[in-house]
């Protein structure tokens, strides 16, 4: 997508029943969350770390901000990642997410 179109996403993401917090300075913001809550479990659709700020251990500060701060203790909290992310899968096995399902695919 080119970045208008990213930005279009976004705008009606957030207008709508996402929210979205931003981690870092405002002048040099190096993260963001964009999520959305429901009476039972909030979903984590994005947590975006800039490339180069990567392996610095933001997206685990940003994710105990959100925890610590934003999305209350008592809800279920979800996340979907893509199988072949190992490097995603990964880091929300480290901070604590478990396996839940498998969505299988045939391509035609």
């Amino acid at each position: 997508m080119t970045v208008p179109e990213l930005r279009e996403r976004m705008r009606a993401w957030i207008s709508g029943e996402y929210k979205a917090v931003i981690f870092g300075p405002e002048v040099d913001p190096v993260a963001y969350a964009l999520f959305k809550e429901t009476a039972a479990e909030v979903y984590l659709r994005q947590l975006f770390v800039r490339r180069d700020r990567r392996s610095e251990g933001i997206g685990r500060k940003s994710v105990d901000i959100l925890r610590e701060r934003v999305w209350p203790r008592q809800k279920r909290l979800t996340v979907e990642v893509l199988t072949a992310n190992t490097r995603a899968v990964r880091f929300w096995r480290t901070i604590g997410y478990k396996d839940y399902s498998l969505t299988l695919e045939i391509m035609p």
